[in-house]
């Protein structure tokens, strides 16, 4: 009983933790964001292709499958793949950020309530931290080769966010630097 009464309160600080690292990330940083509409014109869900394949299992197959190899090689691919798509996930973080305040630009500069616009932004917002939460957790996971990690979720919604900074709306206000909104 009390085994089962520890382990419940290890893995709720673990996941307490986990949603304050991806809050404190989504928490605005940069003093100043450059959303211009060369900026809008330069996002593109393209750029994060290499990261959709980079922890696919078939390269970690080809791996066991040469001679000479040993756990410890795997294990040290594993790692190297992990850093390597952090550092996707940090950029796929910032943009979509950047795409965020660009649309909060857009609501405080519209000389209409757009609440559809508000609605949209707040959902995909939780939708997107929900997402970054799963994917580190599964990144976790991966490295010690228990499961796969899949993004797709997460490139779409920021896919989606960045098609709103794109229509018309929000490219009147593309000219500006956008201050973080406090």
């Amino acid at each position: 009983m009390i085994e089962a009464i520890l382990i419940s309160i290890v893995v709720l600080a673990v996941l307490i933790l986990a949603t304050v690292a991806v809050l404190r990330r989504l928490a605005p940083t940069d003093r100043s964001l450059p959303v211009t509409a060369g900026w809008i014109d330069e996002l593109s869900t393209d750029r994060y292709r290499p990261m959709m394949r980079l922890l696919d299992s078939s390269d970690i197959g080809f791996l066991r499958s040469q001679a000479g190899y040993t756990r410890k090689m795997e294990s040290k691919l594993r790692a190297q793949r992990c850093q390597i798509f952090r550092g996707y996930v940090r950029c796929l973080d910032k943009d979509f950020r950047q795409v965020c305040m660009a649309l909060k630009l857009v609501l405080v500069q519209s000389q209409h309530d757009r609440p559809d616009l508000s609605a949209v932004l707040v959902h995909h917002q939780i939708m997107f931290a929900s997402g970054m939460l799963a994917v580190y957790f599964r990144l976790f996971l991966y490295r010690w080769g228990i499961c796969s990690v899949d993004v797709t979720a997460l490139v779409q919604i920021f896919d989606v966010m960045r098609h709103r900074t794109s229509q018309p709306g929000a490219r009147r206000h593309a000219g500006r630097r956008l201050e973080p909104l406090e």
